[in-house]
């Protein structure tokens, strides 16, 4: 076959255009992109495992819940021996919100306008940190504190919002310190915002001055 000299003259031009330097650079961003195409590919797997172990875990979650709920229905026990915790502790469990929660009476742990613990709570909390460990190792827990509706006077605490979160904040220092994993525990402080109780009467007031502690199943 016959070649023509315009014919050699457009191959020649063919080839010094793909042997400029642009057309390397467009290789190199090529092989760039593919290798965190790959990358990106790579990390969309991890994540996809890793909700398919959560999704597990909320699974075996549901079903502590449902358990511990046929154990005191079932054997009549008290929902504290179902979490396993010692009978005589205040302890509730609300399968809609998947939560175990121990309460404890701030007259337990705190002298009245105090946030530093008392000497002798370490029984109580103790026992706590030790269950939380043993049988919710996983799992989020926060400490929430509470007050009743007086107002703060002649404290230096701002408010009960103030109080409540610096109480809440003694007991988590305390586990955190007994060992409960910081990355796995949180305070909070709702003051009297939450009352379980009237305010109108002393014993009222007595009951909603008091420390949850909530494991939250899922």
């Amino acid at each position: 076959m016959r070649i023509t000299n315009k014919k050699i003259i457009l191959l020649m031009g063919l080839v010094a255009i793909v042997s400029l330097p642009g057309c390397t650079n467009w290789k190199k961003k090529y092989e760039a992109l593919n290798v965190e195409h790959q990358n990106l590919k790579g990390l969309y797997e991890l994540e996809m495992a890793k909700k398919g172990q959560f999704a597990d875990q909320a699974s075996q979650d549901e079903q502590t819940i449902k358990e511990l709920q046929r154990q005191i229905s079932g054997r009549h026990i008290t929902a504290a021996e179902a979490a396993g915790f010692d009978e005589g502790y205040d302890v509730s469990i609300d399968a809609q919100a998947g939560t175990i929660t121990v309460t404890l009476p701030n007259t337990v742990l705190f002298d009245p306008g105090k946030a530093n613990l008392k000497k002798g709570t370490s029984t109580e909390l103790n026992h706590i940190q030790s269950v939380l460990q043993q049988n919710y190792p996983n799992q989020q827990i926060d400490v929430v504190g509470h007050t009743d509706s007086d107002p703060i006077k002649k404290s230096k605490w701002k408010d009960n919002w103030e109080l409540s979160a610096q109480r809440a904040l003694s007991v988590v220092r305390y586990l955190i310190a007994r060992g409960v994993p910081k990355d796995k525990i949180r305070a909070a402080g709702c003051g009297a915002a939450r009352p379980i109780a009237s305010n109108a009467t002393a014993s009222g007031k007595a009951n909603n001055r008091r420390v949850e502690i909530v494991v939250h199943m899922r």
